[in-house]
């Protein structure tokens, strides 16, 4: 399909078009295109009546025939788009995806479109707007009242910003562009357009600023013998390796080509950092895509980098989905976290649809982590990825000293035993920082009752609530349930309730007593809520402002801290024993890549574990060999127990009010899938956690020999599903290629 199809003009009389709603129906509707209208091209928008709504489509195909009478096709009412709004790969894309996760065509389109666009919006760039704090604005400050909250607050942002707001420092902050009217009206604030940055018809390549080692050259080298076509590369570099040099490496030959690069990053608290690096080393347009940007700002991002305007797009899991006019480089950063798969709606894999886009566009993936996804690594044995390793340290930072802390018998307070406090005081004694690591915010998992034993259970799920001591509330992290925490035991009403364990709020309260001279800093997802507070927590740390830090996985992705030497992890012990098949690859990549924020720069890191299990067979693995024989004894076994990535795999679940319906469904599911020999099914069984937001869950496991038996499967009884009377009673949904089985 070319992206320049010719448009039909007043065509002798009505044509059909068959167009993706956004509904959450697994089908595609046919309508009337009018004589009087333009015949849309396939990849075109159009709104059309759908129920009593007026909704955007998008066109699929001009079919000859229709299986609806005629007679009662209805009209579109509009074409939006002369033009493919898509470029015919992203298209393709797009429709190879629905099939693939047997997702409704439509919600498919709607998922991967800025919103704006599914809004009808015209697909042009439009002005974007700052505003600048005036001279006379400066000499006014004083005149504010201070009961004038709202003013003093963007006088504020407007001086911690070099005098220049922005929408998303507006929209971040709860501000809207009203708010700022009384500052326009007295000339305080100047209006500015912002233009948009042009790149440079020549490019000049940019030297790199580092000695790059023998293994980063063989990397760059062969990864570059493969531009203008496909490959896909895993680069297996350990952490402080060097990989995002690499990565600039690769993206400054690409832009020397006058072609575009596009990186992908697990958190969206990344993006900035990376943004930063990526425009000092190239004086070419760079955008940002997140879920912090307005919905103006998104699509101007979006149409920039379609039109070619835009030289390097870095953002999260949605950003795959950006068109691009020259492609030449797809990477993804962190290749192995789970946040690459989306959880919910349309349930996609951002790394596996990478690697088909890459192949649709004919340019080269590079998949980058120092614990590469067991997928990953599978695929590069059988001849699908080339690996590529990085094995030293760059700039000649040596690997941390890791040390397995057995804490049987030792008095621990609030987690923290004596030699890992000590070897702290130590490395903050040489005027390094420490990180302590615990997989669990909040100040405690549960609330008890000392009289009676009352445990503060969520009415809703079956978890106990997490006990936030700064807010005084109990807290579901499952369906987001707060309550305040009460003042006397619901059962017995003795008032003596006690916080029963450890997370990361009670953790940092007793590194603040045992380090009264020392900053702590807790990072994690209650202290991290406002749009900009991970980007000046970087910076803190970065500018020697924090001594100890203490969070969760947030802190695992990425960062380079080179002051940071000694890091301690807290409380492993439940990830080693978990009946998910992926606890000892999810536990093997969180260690690894904690223990490689310690000593990235020259002084040498030490990273402590503690652990009650000290003999368990994961952790004498990890840290007697690496990651990489780790990971070949995980294949093994995977291969042995035919579990993926040996076998394909589909989770369906169901969710209502009561647990017999969803559990009457799934077994009528695996009525349909009865006859196959090629794919088994497990259950249905109600889910690890039968109850969560209110709702009974179950769930029936599929399993086949490979990705193409498990489809044979699913595409041809799918319908018949939707069609069962035990559906019309639940909530259901697929999830093809589960990263999460419990």
């Amino acid at each position: 399909m070319s992206n320049q199809q010719t448009i039909t003009s007043q065509s002798a009389k009505p044509q059909l078009i068959r167009v993706a709603v956004p509904c959450p129906l697994r089908r595609t509707f046919d309508y009337w295109c009018p004589a009087s209208s333009i015949l849309p091209p396939i990849g075109a928008r159009v709104l059309v009546p759908f129920a009593r709504q007026k909704l955007v489509a998008m066109v699929i195909d001009h079919p000859q025939h229709s299986d609806i009478d005629a007679s009662k096709l209805k009209s579109i009412h509009q074409v939006i788009d002369d033009q493919p709004l898509l470029p015919s790969s992203l298209h393709k894309l797009m429709l190879w995806a629905a099939k693939y996760y047997q997702h409704p065509i439509g919600e498919v389109f709607a998922t991967c479109l800025p919103t704006l666009l599914n809004k009808g919006e015209a697909a042009t760039l439009q002005a974007e707007y700052q505003w600048r704090l005036t001279e006379l604005g400066k000499k006014e400050k004083v005149s504010i009242r201070k009961n004038a909250i709202k003013q003093l607050k963007i006088m504020q942002l407007a001086e911690q910003h070099q005098g220049l707001i922005t929408a998303w420092l507006l929209k971040s902050n709860d501000l809207t562009v009203s708010d700022l009217k009384p500052f326009m009206n007295k000339q305080w604030l100047a209006q500015e357009i912002i233009e948009p940055q042009q790149a440079d018809t020549v490019y000049e390549p940019v030297p790199s600023p580092y000695n790059l080692n023998s293994e980063q050259i063989e990397a760059i080298k062969t990864i570059s013998q493969s531009f203008n076509s496909y490959q896909g590369f895993v680069l297996d570099g350990v952490t402080g390796s060097g990989k995002t040099e690499v990565y600039l490496q690769l993206i400054d030959k690409v832009l020397a080509q006058g072609k575009q690069a596009l990186l992908l990053v697990p958190e969206i608290g990344l993006t900035p950092q990376t943004v930063k690096r990526f425009e000092q080393r190239f004086n070419v347009p760079v955008a940002m895509l997140h879920s912090g940007l307005t919905d103006r700002q998104r699509l101007n991002i979006w149409l920039q980098a379609k039109q070619g305007l835009t030289s390097i797009i870095i953002g999260t899991r949605s950003a795959l989905f950006t068109p691009l006019k020259n492609p030449g480089l797809l990477v993804i950063d962190e290749e192995h976290d789970l946040s690459y798969k989306q959880q919910d709606g349309f349930r996609y894999s951002a790394r596996d649809l990478a690697l088909l886009r890459a192949q649709f566009e004919q340019m080269p993936i590079v998949l980058g982590s120092a614990t590469p996804a067991m997928e990953s690594l599978y695929n590069a044995k059988q001849g699908k990825l080339k690996l590529l390793k990085l094995r030293k340290r760059a700039a000649n930072a040596k690997p941390p000293h890791i040390k397995v802390l057995d804490v049987r018998q030792r008095h621990l307070n609030q987690g923290l035993s004596q030699p890992l406090i000590d070897n702290m005081r130590r490395h903050l004694e040489a005027g390094n920082q420490c990180m302590i690591f615990l997989n669990r915010r909040g100040y405690a998992p549960s609330l008890l009752c000392h009289d009676c034993g009352w445990i503060a259970d969520c009415s809703r799920c079956d978890r106990h609530m997490t006990y936030h001591h700064r807010f005084k509330r109990l807290h579901c992290h499952h369906c987001d349930r707060q309550v305040f925490m009460p003042k006397q035991c619901p059962e017995c009403g003795e008032s003596e309730l006690l916080p029963i364990g450890l997370g990361t709020e009670r953790l940092e309260e007793v590194l603040k007593q045992q380090f009264p001279d020392k900053t702590v800093l807790r990072i994690d997802r209650d202290t991290t809520r406002r749009k900009d507070a991970m980007q000046q927590f970087v910076s803190a740390i970065k500018n020697d402002e924090v001594d100890i830090l203490v969070g969760t996985q947030m802190l695992a992705k990425g960062h380079h801290f080179p002051k940071l030497t000694c890091v301690g992890v807290i409380d492993i012990d439940g990830c080693l024993f978990s009946a998910d098949f992926r606890a000892a690859e999810r536990t093997a990549q969180l260690l690894t890549q904690v223990a490689g924020r310690a000593g990235r720069a020259e002084q040498k890191g030490e990273v402590i574990i503690q652990t009650h299990h000290p003999e368990h067979p994961l952790l004498i693995d990890l840290f007697t060999q690496d990651y990489q024989s780790l990971s070949d004894k995980i294949l093994e076994e995977r291969q042995a127990a035919m579990l993926p990535p040996y076998y394909s795999m589909a989770i369906l679940r169901a969710e209502a009010n009561d647990l017999a319906l969803p559990m009457q469904f799934l077994s009528d599911v695996a009525q349909k899938f009865t006859g196959y020999q090629q794919a088994q099914c497990y259950g249905p069984f109600p889910a690890p956690m039968p109850k969560r937001a209110g709702k009974m869950r179950a769930q029936l496991l599929v399993q086949a020999a490979d990705r193409k038996t498990l489809q044979s499967l699913l595409t041809p009884n799918i319908p018949l599903i939707e069609e069962l009377p035990s559906a019309r009673k639940v909530r259901w949904s697929i999830d093809v290629d589960p990263q999460e089985v419990f």
